[in-house]
């Protein structure tokens, strides 16, 4: 049994909570560079290159990406050896989120009730999710989510007789239907199974997968693929102005499922795909 102290946790969560709201992966870097490079429309190829310049400002330290820092969501792989010590594991993720929003300058966007709308002042509480997982070790992922993408996600309970096409369309019309809204080029990631909160919690954990992998399970990887350059077709492009960089990724998460269901969400991300981890 290794124990560890909640407030190594508390300390690091406020350094990511700053780290990915200035440093984005070389992942959707590399994605981005591409894109702008094969882009033939004009407009789009300027947007790019202004979104390149961008992430370059926000490494220098003093702006973030984006000015919507985003909700902090937090995912937690904690290994079932691990003893925590010296307080509640949800006090210090908010403690760690409190200062890195704090110390950081990054803007506090949550309300502490949905229809009362008073602003907590501090970007807390965070949305943590945990999980039990085999070792000593705990790794640490903060996900900083803006919600002009949040906002763009959907879910449905398909019937299974919908099949993979239904899947297919269902995502295609999600992204299709936010157009601009999100500030693409975007993430977009998939859950399919499960039930119809695991179907959301897949969609989200898809966008962490890195933007240039390539799924272990070939059926879905050539699903990834279809479904990438279907979006791309659409021609919303960067920003909204038109080509052919509507989406960077497109990840697929699935899990086993009832036989009188077939539940799908998606969730989109913005260009800004933020999200830095740690192990301690």
């Amino acid at each position: 049994m290794r124990e560890i102290d909640v407030k190594i946790i508390e300390k690091k969560i406020a350094e990511l909570c700053i780290e990915a709201n200035h440093f984005l992966g070389n992942d959707v870097k590399s994605c981005i560079k591409r894109m702008a490079s094969e882009e033939d429309w004009p407009v789009a190829t300027d947007v790019l290159r202004s979104i390149e310049e961008n992430i370059n400002i926000a490494e220098e330290g003093v702006f973030p990406l984006c000015q919507d820092t985003g909700m902090a969501c937090v995912f937690l792989e904690i290994g079932q050896d691990v003893h925590l010590t010296g307080g509640l594991l949800e006090d210090a993720v908010n403690e760690g989120v409190r200062k890195g929003y704090t110390e950081g300058y990054l803007r506090k966007s949550i309300v502490e009730d949905p229809l009362r709308r008073i602003n907590t002042g501090d970007n807390t509480p965070a949305y943590i999710h945990t999980e039990i997982v085999g070792g000593d070790k705990i790794k640490i992922t903060v996900a900083p989510k803006g919600f002009g993408s949040e906002n763009m996600s959907r879910i449905k309970m398909l019937p299974p007789s919908a099949g993979e096409k239904g899947v297919k369309d269902f995502v295609v019309e999600t992204v299709e239907s936010a157009g601009a809204n999100p500030c693409p080029p975007i993430v977009v990631g998939v859950g399919i199974g499960g039930t119809f909160d695991k179907a959301a919690l897949m969609a989200k954990k898809a966008l962490l997968v890195p933007a240039d992998n390539v799924n272990e399970d070939p059926y879905y990887a050539q699903m990834e693929e279809e479904l990438l350059d279907r979006i791309n077709q659409l021609g919303i492009g960067p920003q909204g102005f038109g080509g052919r960089t509507t989406a960077l990724a497109v990840n697929v998460i699935a899990a086993p499922t009832h036989i009188a269901g077939l539940p799908v969400a998606v969730n989109i991300n913005c260009h800004v795909s933020r999200h830095k981890e740690a192990v301690i």
